[in-house]
């Protein structure tokens, strides 16, 4: 899948994202894996970023996944770091270790190395978690992209920034 990504279009989501969460009164908060804090960079590159970016937690590791995001061992072992069964339980703890009303995290085979069949170089799952009245709301979602590892990572953020812009959307009441 094609997805040829520029910083104007990393820096114009950003900034529409900023817009959405200012007007609802909302915080995010960030699990990276793969991408290794370049979301949390593109976020803070925003002027006024404090109002709205609560924390992030660059968590390469899979015991940095257990102790900083309550990543069940289990699910690690398992299922590994990159599935969707890991993102889902880093997005609702990345929320639980922060004062965010919104998350996403990161997790995927940048490469050049790593991959598998099963797990093929460029798979990046995502996961999405907000407080909803009650209730804490978690999707997945997973993508393949093309290209090097900065290529990779790259397309990894700037997608994890339109679903962010997308699920804001449509959370407007």
């Amino acid at each position: 899948r094609e997805n040829p990504v520029t910083v104007k279009t990393v820096s114009e989501l950003v900034k529409k994202l900023s817009i959405l969460l200012t007007e609802q009164h909302k915080k995010l908060a960030v699990a990276e894996s793969c991408t290794g804090g370049w979301l949390a960079k593109a976020l803070t590159d925003q002027s006024g970023s404090s109002d709205w970016f609560e924390r992030g937690f660059v968590t390469y590791s899979n015991l940095a996944k257990h102790e900083m995001l309550s990543v069940s061992l289990d699910t690690l072992e398992n299922f590994g770091a990159v599935s969707e069964k890991t993102v889902a339980e880093m997005a609702t703890g990345a929320l639980e270790h922060s004062h965010a009303d919104v998350s996403v995290s990161i997790s995927g085979i940048a490469g050049p190395g790593g991959g598998s069949a099963e797990k093929p170089v460029g798979l990046v799952w995502f996961g999405f978690a907000q407080h909803e009245a009650t209730d804490t709301v978690v999707l997945s979602k997973k993508e393949i992209f093309t290209g090097d590892r900065e290529a990779v990572r790259h397309q990894a953020v700037t997608f994890a920034l339109q679903q962010l812009v997308d699920l804001l959307q449509n959370s407007r009441a």
